[in-house]
């Protein structure tokens, strides 16, 4: 197995035992007869696990637990107890301890609880490293770009990070609103909690409602087994609410309580629950029009919006779209087990002359399309849609026809996309980041097969 356990025992021949025990199911095993023998070992050997006596000379076992928690967090703490002090050995247990055994020791009982110690370490350390990697891919980073706007969004980003303040951001459709709050929540103190997002948008009122604050079995039809929320499950961390201007009246008034008191009760239970989380909020929607029109609570509104960081569009940094042109079609390409293409020079400036009203997102399903139907060779004006080329902006008002090269994309951008996937209306729901009912509603709308 290559592990070191270091056994640190007084007595001789239970000492000896075990190592030999131990050496036996493939351990590399160390051996002290008191507590001070034990931590110069600690400190000069790279060690596992450490099965230490509670009574020994020198210093007992409560004693090198914590010096083991201080200065080597890592390595799994067992005790070695009588049946006398077993209480004590539950003690150690709340200061760190892994788990205790009593005096005999059940060698098979050791074995198996080396294996659980060592498993249970092994994961401690596979979701400490996916944290990390996930703190790296969802952080800063993600916003690319190096033009004004976004420049004071990262500032503001890096301010509103350090507090636990409500945050709302504000922005169209498409510019990359859960990328900001990934960064808030990332760049902040409750970084190694969750980070937990509902859609607001996309769930009925009453499924909602149950996805917030969960339900106990019984509560409706359907509901076989208890279930915890959302808010149950960002507890210590973050709750992004996405489009919470689509958030109907009841169950605004049921937030807005959540906010205030910091408490709840699931769906059809009465155990009030309290909880310690972080809300961040995000609309493409006026709320502030809204609440003028009595379709948005106001006192909700100030709680949610103590914070406001708006999200620039495309069209406002239109200088980044070549570093994004470039991003995506490393990532698609690599997706798709393609070159990257180069892009031409009139290509660009189209790109970066289109007025983007889908954003960020926009331009990545484009590019995403683009590679998929790519025989090889440079992007081209030519592989650009017509409205991107400007060939269908003189019909009309330019409402109407920004309207009209919006509605035109979407049906390009799904048609291309079903074509890709064999029909696959999921795979081309997650492609185009948008929900399957959405799907099937635009399928009838542009009459695709």
């Amino acid at each position: 197995m290559g592990y070191v356990v270091l056994v640190a025992e007084d007595d001789a021949r239970t000492r000896e035992g075990l190592s030999r025990a131990l050496t036996r199911a493939g351990y590399r095993t160390l051996a002290a007869a008191d507590g001070a023998e034990a931590l110069t070992i600690l400190r000069n050997e790279s060690v596992d696990i450490l099965l230490t006596d509670l009574k020994m000379p020198g210093a007992d076992g409560l004693a090198i637990l914590e010096r083991v928690r201080a200065e080597f967090p890592e390595i799994i703490v067992i005790i070695l107890t009588a049946f006398g002090t077993v209480d004590v050995a539950v003690e150690a247990m709340k200061k760190g301890a892994y788990d205790f055994l009593t005096k005999p020791i059940n060698l098979d009982k050791l074995e198996l609880l080396l294996l659980h110690a060592l498993e249970a370490r092994r994961l401690v350390h596979e979701n400490r490293e996916l944290r990390l990697r996930l703190r790296e891919t969802s952080g800063l980073k993600q916003l690319l770009g190096q033009s004004a706007p976004m420049q004071r969004l990262r500032e503001a980003i890096q301010q509103v990070a350090a507090t636990d303040a409500a945050v709302l951001i504000l922005g169209e459709t498409g510019t990359g609103k859960e990328l900001v709050a990934q960064a808030i929540h990332y760049g902040g103190h409750r970084a190694d909690r969750a980070f937990v997002k509902v859609s607001c948008a996309a769930l009925p009122e009453g499924l909602l409602e149950s996805e917030l604050f969960g339900h106990e079995r019984g509560a409706f039809t359907g509901a076989r087994e208890r279930r915890k929320g959302r808010f149950e499950l960002a507890h210590g961390g973050t709750l992004f609410l996405d489009e919470v201007g689509d958030m109907s009246p009841p169950t605004q008034a049921k937030l807005l309580r959540v906010l205030q008191e910091r408490e709840f009760e699931r769906v059809g239970g009465t155990e009030t629950l309290r909880i310690d989380v972080r809300l961040i909020a995000a609309t493409n929607r006026d709320l502030e029009g809204l609440v003028g029109e009595g379709a948005f609570r106001e006192d909700l509104y100030y709680r949610l919006n103590v914070v406001p960081v708006p999200v620039p569009s495309l069209r406002e940094r239109a200088e980044d779209i070549p570093a994004l042109m470039a991003h995506f079609l490393r990532a698609f390409a690599e997706r798709w087990g393609k070159p990257v293409p180069e892009v031409t020079g009139e290509a660009l400036a189209l790109l970066c002359r289109y007025s983007w009203p889908g954003n960020v997102r926009e331009l990545q399903h484009l590019v995403e399309s683009m590679l998929v139907f790519s025989k090889g060779g440079p992007v081209t004006a030519a592989d650009l849609p017509a409205a991107v080329r400007g060939e269908d902006r003189g019909a009309g008002s330019g409402d109407r026809a920004s309207s009209a090269t919006l509605r035109e994309l979407e049906r390009q951008a799904i048609e291309r996309t079903l074509v890709a996937t064999g029909g696959n209306k999921r795979k081309t729901s997650e492609i185009l980041g948008i929900g399957l009912k959405t799907l099937y509603r635009k399928i009838q709308e542009f009459g695709l097969r």
